[in-house]
């Protein structure tokens, strides 16, 4: 579907058949890096950052997911969402009313999580991302599995070598640059 971007397709898969709010983070998160100029930006930002408030609330951490589900507000806006196929008011409201309840639990409140869906108006996007799924129709809107500790865990469960490579390349290269720097320095 060339209207809207595949990554948004498959952030919509992981977030409504495979609850997998760890993997829209990824996957938005990447193509927000790759689109510099979209005029999406916030949205996608917004995105990135309802979806880790999922991530957040869905293992306990009330206070991530307040400041995160905060984020998301200030960055998402009624029409860029409504261009995404997505009911942007609706979808506010939503996220007024989880942020009011995350702050009534309070630091230590005990609360059940429920999985928040985003209301899809576009009905080609709605079929695109059922087409997208592995198996027909899936798991689509179905609630989190709270038994699926992968899903609660999946950010110390994957493997960082690659991301921790990159942070010591860079340490090295404005190491150097220091260096070279100091060392163009007469004293």
């Amino acid at each position: 579907m060339d209207k809207y971007p595949k990554a948004y397709v498959e952030y919509l898969v992981a977030y409504h058949a495979e609850r997998d709010y760890f993997e829209c983070h990824e996957i938005m998160e990447e193509h927000w890096k790759s689109e510099p100029g979209s005029p999406y930006r916030g949205a996608w930002l917004g995105l990135i950052q309802l979806a880790v408030g999922q991530y957040h609330e869905r293992r306990g951490n009330l206070a991530g997911a307040r400041k995160m589900t905060a984020g998301a507000l200030r960055h998402l806006e009624r029409e860029p969402l409504a261009e995404l196929g997505l009911a942007g008011e609706e979808l506010l409201a939503r996220l007024r009313e989880r942020l009011s309840s995350l702050e009534a639990a309070g630091a230590g409140g005990e609360r059940t999580f429920r999985d928040l869906d985003l209301p899809i108006t576009d009905e080609r996007l709605l079929q695109a991302c059922l087409a997208a799924l592995p198996d027909a129709g899936s798991g689509w809107g179905k609630p989190s599995d709270p038994a699926a500790n992968w899903l609660l865990h999946k950010h110390k469960l994957r493997d960082r070598s690659e991301v921790i490579r990159e942070r010591e390349r860079q340490r090295l290269l404005r190491e150097q640059a220091r260096l070279r720097q100091k060392g163009g320095r007469s004293e």
